[in-house]
């Protein structure tokens, strides 16, 4: 017998990246297998389609859509907020099917008080002013990534701890550090105006859960953080919030990866798998 699925009542993912060589699909797997959500919000940049590339696309990413499916027709409502790397979607927000939706905020009252939940790159003046920079720091971004893992493969040969290099020039950069800070109280500020509980984001890939206060009043404010560097997630019980960490979770650790993925199917084999499950959503 499997192990037992952990009961959760609310998953929020962020900037999975899909497409790219620094996504931790497989680890993801791990993590969703390991959970049974009553509701999961993917909240932007889930498939990279600013570097999507037929030339990769590997199996465990496929596997991550089509694990994320088969969730429908388990009774979890999922819905698919845009960010600004899947933003094609967003032209399909107030998309309905079945417990399915797509949009680019969303708004839940959760255990009597107000969350509001929106991906982030709103408040970001590279994304509203220069679109081609910003997709050039992507790009530049998952190179840095790449050379990440080769140098933390060289590493753990030598026996050394892996390291960031992203997360070292982040933390360097003192433009970096600010940008973070004016971000979470752009946030923060909005969410106070409007009298929202919770302000949740994505976008800067910092996860990150704390209660911010100005003189307006004081909200929580959390970000899911991504599935690049951190490998983290939000989660809420019904009562308080975590951030949930890969890393620290030796049972999603545990879980083994279908065989059909060592398999090497064919992603058109799975994809068919997938439409064939998301057609038999109740409507």
């Amino acid at each position: 017998m499997g192990r037992k699925k952990r009961d959760v009542e609310l998953v929020i993912l962020s900037d999975i990246h899909l497409g790219t060589y620094g996504c931790h699909a497989e680890e993801l797997l791990r993590y969703l297998k390991s959970i049974r959500p009553k509701r999961l919000v993917l909240n932007g940049d889930i498939i990279d389609m600013w570097q999507f590339s037929k030339r990769y696309w590997p199996k465990s990413h496929m596997q991550v859509i089509k694990h994320i499916t088969s969730l429908l027709t388990k009774n979890t409502r999922i819905t698919y907020l845009t960010g600004n790397h899947d933003e094609m979607l967003r032209k399909f927000a107030g998309f309905r099917l079945g417990s399915f939706r797509i949009d680019n905020k969303a708004l839940l009252t959760l255990n009597g008080k107000k969350a509001w939940i929106f991906h982030g790159d709103v408040f970001d003046v590279t994304m509203q002013h220069s679109k081609w920079l910003a997709k050039l720091g992507a790009i530049g971004y998952d190179t840095l990534i790449l050379i990440n893992t080769i140098v933390n493969w060289i590493m753990n040969k030598m026996g050394r701890e892996k390291i960031s290099l992203s997360k070292r020039v982040k933390d360097s950069v003192k433009t970096a550090v600010k940008f973070i800070n004016n971000f979470e109280k752009t946030a923060a500020d909005i969410a106070i105006e409007n009298q929202y509980d919770y302000v949740i984001c994505g976008h800067i890939h910092q996860p990150e859960m704390r209660r911010i206060t100005t003189e307006k009043g004081e909200v929580m404010y959390l970000n899911s953080g991504d599935w690049i560097e951190n490998l983290t997630a939000l989660e809420f019980d019904g009562t308080d919030w975590r951030i949930y960490r890969y890393q620290d979770d030796k049972h999603a650790q545990s879980v083994k990866l279908p065989k059909r993925l060592k398999n090497n199917l064919d992603n058109d084999l799975i994809f068919k798998d997938l439409v064939n499950q998301f057609l038999t959503v109740k409507k």
